[in-house]
């Protein structure tokens, strides 16, 4: 397994849909965080509107009862960023109170913005080193719990008052991971990765999408390595594996083989559907956290923004303002690898070489 190629692609899955074009508050998308979104379970039971609070990967695994599993569960966890004007200046940070502010949709400050926006932190739940006879009777159920919590950030303007505050603020989430093995063939398992969203949700039936969103874990995937064993591949299974190959029921993740071409040691399940052996295209300048989009389209429409909807799209936070100056500082013949390059996805037979 090649650590580099596989949290590449992984960290890619984890922002699809992060900012989403046109990158700035003022255009909003009507909805974000459509990707490996999970809710509460009472919201998504209560409202009957789609919106999932579990996902689940079957795989097959070829090993003995010794093969030893490692399971790692991402997701982001959101958070709020409520832009703060303060009913007055100050010169200093109170010692011990906060100041008086009011909620506005953007802190103007000297050059600078600061609109209300969500954040995310990256969040990673790992199950480790398990070996496969562990998981054939009752299973393994792993919970989780990452709590909430509020910061406050004084923004200064150019003469060092105090004129706004940024205030942070994240609701706790629970879950859980829970891991299967059935037994369906010589040698041969079936592995069964379930992930849940039991974060409490009182009233769900009279919440809004919006206020579930909060408590949800976004872009959810997991990675999956064996050691003493492999992984089979789903999307072209080997003879004699199809039809092990078609007991696996996956919903809301799509399990491929990951890592350096021809390893089988690991797989990323993923809430987008992957390729076996997915890589970065050498070609991309870097993530563009739009949900697959091509980035000969997307640098395009970027470099095309006016000014002011380019300040704008800086003062998001700061990987929309990472995003905004490397795109910016592309190099001509870097735009033009972005455009016109042909791959296979499969060797081209003889003649094929010849016409």
């Amino acid at each position: 397994m090649s650590s580099t190629s596989v949290e590449a692609i992984a960290d890619a899955v984890l922002y699809e849909g992060y900012i989403l074009y046109p990158y700035r508050p003022s255009l909003k998308n009507r909805q974000r965080w459509t990707f490996g979104g999970l809710y509460p379970r009472a919201y998504s039971e209560s409202q009957q509107s789609g919106d999932a609070w579990s996902m689940q990967a079957e795989c097959l695994v070829v090993g003995t009862p010794h093969t030893t599993l490692t399971v790692k569960v991402r997701f982001l966890h959101l958070m709020n960023r409520t832009a703060g004007a303060l009913v007055r200046p100050l010169s200093r940070w109170p010692e011990d109170d906060e100041p008086e502010w009011r909620p506005v949709s953007a802190l103007h400050v000297g050059e600078r913005q600061y609109p209300t926006w969500q954040e995310a932190a990256e969040r990673e739940v790992a199950v480790e080193n398990v070996e496969l006879h562990e998981l054939t009777s009752d299973g393994h159920f792993r919970r989780f719990e990452f709590p909430g919590s509020r910061s406050v950030e004084p923004v200064k303007s150019p003469d060092g008052q105090i004129a706004g505050i940024l205030v942070r603020e994240q609701q706790s989430v629970t879950g859980a991971v829970e891991l299967g093995v059935q037994a369906i063939g010589d040698d041969v398992s079936k592995l069964t990765v379930r992930i849940m969203n039991e974060t409490p949700l009182s009233g769900a039936a009279g919440k809004t999408r919006d206020e579930a969103l909060m408590l949800s874990l976004a872009s959810t995937h997991a990675i999956l390595h064996v050691a003493g064993g492999e992984f089979v591949s789903l999307m072209d299974p080997p003879e004699g594996f199809q039809g092990l190959a078609a007991q696996c029921h996956n919903v809301g993740a799509w399990p491929v083989l990951a890592g350096d071409e021809d390893c089988r040691d690991t797989m990323l399940a993923a809430p987008i559907i992957l390729y076996d052996y997915p890589q970065v295209a050498p070609e991309s300048p870097g993530n563009l956290f739009d949900g697959t989009e091509i980035d000969e389209i997307l640098t395009l429409r970027i470099l095309t923004l006016t000014d002011d909807e380019k300040r704008e799209v800086a003062a998001i936070d700061h990987r929309a303002g990472q995003l905004l100056e490397r795109t910016e500082a592309l190099a001509r013949d870097q735009l033009m690898s972005l455009h016109g390059t042909f791959r296979y996805s499969q060797p081209r037979l003889e003649e094929d070489r010849h016409a």
